[in-house]
């Protein structure tokens, strides 16, 4: 291995809160993306709420269940639409099912609005934005250990301010140049992301290796040649891991990383 890809959320920090509260805002404002009786409640009028407080928000943990369906900060609407409607998603397929419902003009209007939320939120309550979110330390120690034995990237849907921010943040802003973080504005799939990086590093993909939470993002970069590691400490579950086996991926907990990543080091 020459190149050790990495998605940002899920892999190298737990943002799911962040996100969480952001996508309920962005849809709050936006309103149902199909019509519904009975929309879901309110996000709440805190304007900077805790970690706690966002926890506590009963369509949390019914979001994390979808969350490793989606790609895009679109996603979160087919996946709000999706509990609002109480719709049946228990894989990638009915998922799908489930997007195809949501109008492209209405994606679009929430995936512009979703940034505007999260830059707003960021901007006017820095501490409390950065306190939804934080590094995994497992693997941000390896990062730090092994930034001189490979080439390190990362490929995210992310805005590329906010992952710069946090990088910084944790002392990892070196290890990650700009030529190497890829964000939401790189590409539409993992797959134009590894695209561009190769054309940067000029290495072959077979020396690549693409971290990731979602089987889905695996599932777009498979075909080039890397080789696929589905992070099982990010947001997914045993339906995800018991596909990414099926799939030939391999599943990494946090503790097996170093092993997994790095064997003959």
């Amino acid at each position: 291995m020459r190149g050790l890809v990495l998605d940002f959320d899920g892999v190298l920090f737990n943002s799911a809160p962040e996100a969480f509260l952001v996508a309920r805002r962005t849809y709050a404002d936006l309103g149902p993306a199909v019509p519904c009786d009975a929309p879901l409640p309110s996000p709440g009028e805190v304007q900077a709420p805790t970690l706690d407080q966002v926890l506590a928000d009963p369509v949390y943990r019914r979001f994390l269940e979808l969350m490793p369906l989606g790609n895009r900060a679109e996603d979160y609407a087919v996946i709000l639409s999706s509990l609002e409607r109480e719709a049946s998603v228990h894989d990638q397929e009915s998922y799908d099912r489930q997007h195809e419902r949501i109008p492209g003009e209405y994606q679009q209007a929430y995936h512009a609005h979703f940034y505007e939320v999260r830059t707003g939120f960021r901007e006017e309550h820095p501490e409390r934005w950065r306190g939804l979110q934080g590094p995994y330390p497992e693997i941000v120690a390896l990062v730090r250990r092994h930034s001189s034995d490979v080439f390190l990237a990362i490929a995210t849907a992310k805005d590329r301010q906010s992952v710069r921010l946090l990088l910084e943040d944790n002392g990892l802003g070196d290890r990650f140049p700009d030529a190497r973080l890829m964000d939401k504005d790189t590409g539409r799939s993992k797959a134009a992301h590894l695209q561009h990086l190769q054309g940067v590093l000029g290495i072959p993909f077979a020396e690549m290796t693409f971290v990731d939470d979602k089987v889905n993002h695996l599932d777009a970069v498979a075909p080039l040649g890397v080789r696929c590691v589905l992070a099982a400490w990010g947001y997914n579950g045993d339906r995800e891991r018991d596909l990414a086996r099926e799939r030939g991926y391999v599943v990494c907990s946090l503790a097996e990383a170093e092993r997994v990543l790095f064997p003959h080091r």
